[in-house]
């Protein structure tokens, strides 16, 4: 956890807010914290396929709906 304390009494609150941040970035925290955000987990085998399948029946209909000019 980052801490931040106040120097003294007459130092601002952005000063403060300042250093926190700049504190945060240096620990490297917020950046692990994106990087889980994104993390996906690897997809079966079986999964990749039937996702591809549905891909190339979708991609068909949107073709022979655009031959017949429907779309």
């Amino acid at each position: 956890m980052v801490q931040v304390t106040r120097k003294d009494e007459r130092e601002a609150n952005e000063n403060i807010l300042r250093r926190f941040n700049r504190r945060v970035l240096q620990s490297g925290k917020l950046a692990k914290a994106k990087a889980m955000m994104r993390f996906e987990k690897a997809m079966s085998k079986t999964d990749r396929r039937n996702k591809a399948i549905l891909r190339k029946e979708r991609k068909a209909e949107k073709l022979a709906k655009i031959r017949l000019g429907v779309r």
